[in-house]
């Protein structure tokens, strides 16, 4: 087998393969040796079929898969062999491919049209240096973050009846299906919760399942099933309340500071306040943080020039998404389309140089927070059973096969997050120091 690379200048090339009896020949002939083994064909036993009538039969589509795989192979090994810069995929070059007679001929060749970018560094050192800032958090900040704590780490109740923002537990019956569920009131729509509200222990509700939660997302968190069986979920079921939940928010004492703060951090009331106003100006931090990510992010692109081949990209968008966008409405978008693949460059280049990597159970610890996120602060991890819940949704979510592009999602996040720490970490900043309010005006800027 022959690869060539015929470069158009540093952006295009078209990359040349051409194939040869002595490539395939004897593959091919094992092929159809394995389908005369297995043909069935009316008036020969089974193995018995003439290999001539096997080869009439089957010979040009053996030898069409054959070289397909054959190729799929070889031009990725070329390119990785070779370290090219691609953007984008390989294009086959149709009108040559469509040409070929796969009857009468015995060598083959195609074409692939390739599309390449730029050389670049990114040295983080040289970026201009870029604003962070620090924040003091005043008396009102401390007051609203205490009383938000209360609220998240209020005691746990059991009430007699349900009331709105309960978590309830229960049963789920449906002729066979029968599904243990936690309902956080806030995934019933206004108009259902009048079939919930009031309702005690034991009591059996009725409704329609495909009509009282307020979106199919929270009708598959509440199910166990997956967003794309929910569907399939509709009339009356019966619900068995076996237990109600409630947040109360908690008194300021000892135990309310040791949930917070850990056991023993904090033993009255001034010493929590002073640590709250440590924990309020390390979230503040993380927010300048974020904030120093985006200005980062900017300061990055401007410095880092990556010459793309514009023509192939625009044809290559045409080619991948099949007829859905015209012309027109790629270019319409195409600015956007150049900073996101130079950004995915920059980003890949930062990764190889800081050696970021992310490992499964990272992903699925994203999975976890997105599952606690979708629940509110109607978990708490001391509930029994509260974990393995979290975790079984989390892993389904992961594991739905039909939205493969879940796992990619969380993974690309947390790679994502994992390449900004090492931005931040490296690029040059310079510390400001503002108050809350005027970081709230230039956040707001964005």
């Amino acid at each position: 087998m022959n690869i060539s690379l015929n470069k158009a200048g540093d952006l295009e090339g078209r990359l040349t393969v051409v194939v040869s009896p002595a490539d395939y020949a004897e593959k091919v002939e094992a092929k159809l040796k394995d389908y005369r083994k297995k043909a069935s064909i009316k008036g020969f036993r089974p193995g018995m079929v003439p290999a001539a009538l096997v080869k009439k039969l089957y010979g040009q589509s053996a030898l069409v898969d054959e070289i397909n795989h054959m190729l799929g192979h070889e031009v990725s090994d070329y390119i990785k062999e070779n370290k090219l810069n691609l953007v984008g995929e390989p294009l086959p070059a149709v009108e040559e491919a469509d040409a070929i007679d796969w009857e009468k001929d015995t060598e083959f060749t195609f074409h692939y049209d390739l599309g390449f970018h730029g050389d670049f560094t990114v040295d983080l050192a040289k970026i201009k240096a870029i604003n962070s800032y620090e924040i003091k958090a005043d008396k009102k900040e401390i007051e609203e973050t205490i009383e938000n704590l209360k609220k998240q780490f209020g005691d746990q109740t059991h009430p007699d009846a349900v009331e709105d923002r309960d978590l309830v537990f229960g049963t789920f019956t449906q002729g066979d299906w029968v599904e243990k569920s936690a309902i956080p009131m806030h995934a019933i729509n206004d108009k259902s919760k009048k079939v919930f509200i009031g309702a005690k222990k034991d009591d059996t509700l009725k409704f329609a399942i495909d009509k009282v939660f307020v979106d199919a997302k929270a009708l598959a968190l509440a199910t166990g099933k997956k967003e794309d069986e929910v569907a399939d979920l509709k009339g009356e079921v019966s619900f068995v309340v076996e237990d109600i939940t409630r947040q109360v928010p908690s008194e300021l004492n000892v135990a309310f500071f040791d949930k917070v703060l850990g056991a023993g951090k904090a033993t009255d009331e001034k010493s929590f306040r002073e640590q709250v106003e440590t924990i309020v100006t390390e979230n503040y931090k993380r927010e300048a943080e974020y904030l120093l990510r985006i200005d980062a992010e900017k300061a990055i692109l401007d410095a880092v020039k990556i010459d793309l081949p514009e023509k192939f990209l625009r044809t290559w968008l045409i080619r991948i998404n099949e007829g859905k966008f015209t012309a027109e409405q790629i270019d319409q978008d195409f600015d956007n389309v150049k900073k996101d693949m130079r950004w995915n460059l920059i980003k890949n280049e930062i990764a190889e140089k800081f050696d970021v990597k992310v490992e499964y159970p990272e992903v699925v610890e994203k999975a976890k927070d997105m599952v606690r996120a979708q629940f509110g602060g109607y978990l708490s991890s001391n509930e029994p059973g509260i974990e393995e819940m979290i975790e079984k949704i989390a892993m389904g979510y992961l594991s739905d096969k039909s939205k493969s592009d879940n796992f990619m999602n969380l993974y690309n996040q947390a790679f994502a997050d994992k390449v900004s720490a090492a931005i931040v970490a490296n690029v040059p900043h310079k510390v400001t120091k503002i108050d809350v309010d005027k970081f709230k005006e230039i956040a707001a800027a964005l």
